[in-house]
C-alpha cells in the first residue's frame, strides 16, 4: 500500500478513536447527569409549580399582590410585608400544597418528557461547564435530546429557566453560526474568577436574599428573608438538594465573600438579625438586575413593581454618574504626573 495511504489511513483511525473517546466521555457525563436528575425532579417542579400558579395570582400590569401603600410607600418597618408579596402568596401556596390541582400539577410535570429532558439537559450543561468543555447544540441534540429534535428550542427554553432561577446563571448562544453556547453568571465578577460547581447554587440563593434585601427598604430581618426561602421550601434546619446548610450558606459563607452583611438590630432585646447587601453584591450586581430576577420569578417584568423599578433606575443613573466622576479624577490626575515626569526629566 503506498505510503500517503497509509498515512490517510492512520489519520482516518486517529479521528475515529477520538470521536468514539468523545462519545464515550459525553455518554459518562450523561449518566452521571441521569443520576442527579432524577433526585432534583421534585425541586424543579417546584420551581415550575411556582411559574405557572403564579400568572392566576400575580397581574402583569400591577405590582404582584402587593397592597396599595406599599406601592406608594418606599420601605415597610414591617420586614415581612414588602417581600415580593410574601403575606398573600403564602396564602395561595398552602392552598396549592393541599389542593388536588396542585398534586396534579407536580404529577404532570414529572411525566411530562419535555420537562424530563430540561431536567437532564440542565445537568448536563452543568457537567460540561465543569470540565471548561464547549457547549454545542451538536452536543445537546446527540447526547441528551435525541428523538426530540423538533422541540429543542422548548427545551432549551425550559432549561435556561431552570438554571436562571436555581443558580443565577443564563444559558447564552456565544456563536449562532456554529452554535456554541456558554453558562454567564448574573454577577459581574469584580476578580479575575468563574464560578466554580460549588458555589454556582449559591449565585441563586444569593439573588434570591438580595431581591428580599432590596425591596424591604434595603434591609430586611432575618425573619423576612426566611420567611420567603420558606415558601420556596428552603428551610433553615434542613438540607437542601442544591443549597446544602442554607442557614450556614447565607448566614457565613456568603458573609465571609462580603457579598452579604449580617449583623444584629441595634437595641433589639432578645437579640434579632437582619440583612444587607454587602459589598461584593454592590460592585457584581445592580437593583434593577435583581429586579429583572425577581420579575422571572414571578413570570412578569419589573415595571409591575413601580416603586422598585424607579428605585432601580435611580441606582442605574448613580452609578453611571460614579463613574464619569471616576473617569474624569483619572483623566485628571494622568496629564499632571505626565508633565511632571517630563518636568524631572527636563531637569
Amino acid at each position: 500500500m503506498p505510503r500517503g495511504q497509509k498515512s490517510k489511513l492512520r489519520a482516518r483511525e486517529k479521528r475515529r478513536q477520538a470521536r468514539q473517546a468523545h462519545d464515550e466521555t459525553q455518554i459518562q457525563d450523561l449518566e452521571g447527569a441521569q443520576a442527579i436528575a432524577a433526585e432534583e425532579e421534585d425541586y424543579y417542579s417546584s420551581i415550575q409549580a411556582v411559574l405557572e400558579g403564579t400568572p392566576q395570582n400575580v397581574p402583569a400590569a400591577e405590582t404582584p399582590s402587593t397592597p396599595k401603600e406599599l406601592q406608594e410607600t418606599p420601605s415597610s418597618t414591617d420586614g415581612t410585608a414588602a417581600v415580593s408579596c410574601t403575606s398573600s402568596c403564602e396564602g395561595a401556596s398552602k392552598q396549592d400544597e393541599e389542593s388536588p390541582e396542585s398534586s396534579k400539577a407536580f404529577e404532570g410535570f414529572r411525566r411530562d418528557p419535555l420537562n424530563k429532558k430540561a431536567v437532564l439537559l440542565v445537568q448536563f450543561l452543568l457537567k460540561k461547564y465543569q470540565s471548561k468543555e464547549p457547549i454545542t447544540k451538536e452536543d445537546m441534540l446527540k447526547f441528551v435530546i435525541k428523538k426530540y429534535k423538533l422541540h429543542f428550542n422548548e427545551i432549551i427554553r425550559r432549561a435556561s429557566e431552570h438554571l436562571e432561577l436555581a443558580f443565577g446563571v443564563d444559558l447564552k448562544e456565544v456563536d449562532p453560526i456554529r452554535h456554541h453556547y456558554a453558562l454567564v453568571s448574573k454577577l459581574q465578577f469584580t476578580c479575575n474568577e468563574t464560578i466554580s460547581e460549588e458555589n454556582m447554587p449559591k449565585t441563586g440563593l444569593l439573588m434570591i436574599v438580595l431581591g428580599v434585601i432590596f425591596m424591604n427598604g434595603n434591609r430586611a430581618s432575618e425573619e423576612a428573608v426566611w420567611e420567603v426561602l420558606n415558601l420556596m421550601g428552603v428551610h433553615a434546619d434542613k438540607i437542601h438538594l442544591l443549597y446544602g446548610e442554607p442557614k450556614k450558606v447565607i448566614t457565613k459563607d456568603l458573609v465571609q465573600l462580603n457579598y452579604l452583611e449580617y449583623r444584629q438590630i441595634p437595641d433589639s432585646d432578645p437579640p434579632r438579625y437582619e440583612f444587607l447587601w454587602g459589598p461584593r453584591a454592590h460592585a457584581e450586581t445592580t437593583k434593577m438586575r435583581v429586579l429583572e430576577f425577581l420579575a422571572k420569578i414571578y413570570d412578569t417584568v419589573p415595571t409591575a413593581f413601580p416603586h422598585w423599578y424607579e428605585e432601580a433606575l435611580r441606582d442605574q443613573e448613580e452609578r453611571v454618574r460614579a463613574r464619569a466622576a471616576a473617569r474624569a479624577r483619572v483623566a485628571a490626575i494622568v496629564p499632571s504626573r505626565t508633565l511632571a515626569s517630563c518636568f524631572f526629566h527636563t531637569k
